[in-house]
């Protein structure tokens, strides 16, 4: 059926696309009420997923005749993404700082976990585990939390910038806060109350 080939190609075509970024991708679309009665289109079938294949393993698809006489319908696959994903190498405490040891890479159903997956390292070492994690389970975004830069009484450098012109001066952090939010800091000097971004661990930063 024209509807069922057009979604079978449109899913060989991403299984290809992610095959080049080192993802094995299985697919089968559902079949097509053969009762169903749709007006033939003069050109090709539009096919775009409605549901995110990342997240899911069955997404939807939408099937769309974009003619004279224009329809659209919608066609469930089951689809299913290998890839590599970091899991813990060993239990996880809570508050706990990642290193390169603490994580392996495993291939798994990467769009089984509705929470996404992260595949490298590089971007969350030392960053803190949020809660307990099990050995060989899936590391998501979700169990961590980027580190305080700043506590509450830290002594930090201030910078006021407007352009290529800044200014330091040394404060104090009244809150904990990580790098790219915001904390109230005191200026040593003037005593004054800013609200100031955490850029690095002990600097913040207020536009002038």
């Amino acid at each position: 059926m024209e509807i069922e080939q057009a979604a079978t190609n449109y899913l060989t075509a991403f299984a290809e696309e992610q095959s080049e970024k080192g993802y094995q991708v299985s697919y089968e679309p559902s079949g097509v009420d053969s009762r169903l009665a749709l007006a033939s289109c003069e050109q090709p079938l539009a096919v775009e997923f409605t549901g995110d294949p990342w997240r899911s393993t069955h997404p939807s698809l939408q099937v769309a005749c974009e003619g004279i006489r224009p329809w659209r319908m919608f066609v469930t696959a089951s689809v299913s993404i290998n890839g590599p994903a970091l899991v813990a190498a060993r239990p996880l405490a809570r508050g706990e700082r990642i290193t390169a040891e603490m994580v392996t890479t495993q291939s798994v159903v990467v769009n089984a976990s509705r929470r996404g997956v992260l595949g490298t390292a590089d971007h969350i070492q030392g960053m803190e585990v949020r809660r307990p994690i099990n050995a060989g389970s899936v590391i998501t975004p979700d169990l961590l939390t980027a580190p305080d830069a700043v506590e509450r009484g830290d002594h930090v450098i201030i910078t006021a910038k407007s352009g290529a012109f800044s200014v330091t001066s040394r404060g104090k952090a009244l809150a904990n806060a990580s790098v790219g939010e915001q904390v109230l800091v005191q200026n040593l000097r003037s005593a004054r109350t800013v609200r100031a971004n955490v850029i690095a661990p002990g600097r913040v930063e207020i536009p002038m």
